[in-house]
């Protein structure tokens, strides 16, 4: 069986530090970043936990593909795909249903 994926893009409270992830499990990974679970992360050093961006996949494999496109990307596309998809830059954990 397939497992669907997710790939996310995560900002501190300045929106000035950008953070690219991919995961199976949304909710849970979004609760890690906000609680600080990794202590020696980088986001939890930078305090990235503000969820700006995601895009759902049917699998994992495609979500991967899709989070090295992001990463291979410029800071500019990076703010232009957010900027599209959340222009007022809220935070989306709230809107996260898997």
């Amino acid at each position: 069986m397939e497992r669907g994926g997710y790939i996310y893009i995560l900002t501190n409270k300045n929106n000035t530090v950008l953070y690219t992830g991919v995961t199976s499990a949304l909710t849970k990974r979004l609760y890690e970043h906000k609680t600080g679970f990794y202590k020696d992360s980088f986001t939890s050093r930078y305090n990235v936990s503000k969820l700006v961006y995601y895009e759902c996949f049917t699998s994992i494999e495609e979500a991967i593909i899709r989070e090295k496109q992001i990463k291979a990307g410029s800071r500019k596309k990076k703010l232009d795909l957010i900027n599209r998809f959340n222009p007022e830059w809220k935070d989306l954990s709230g809107t996260v249903t898997e």
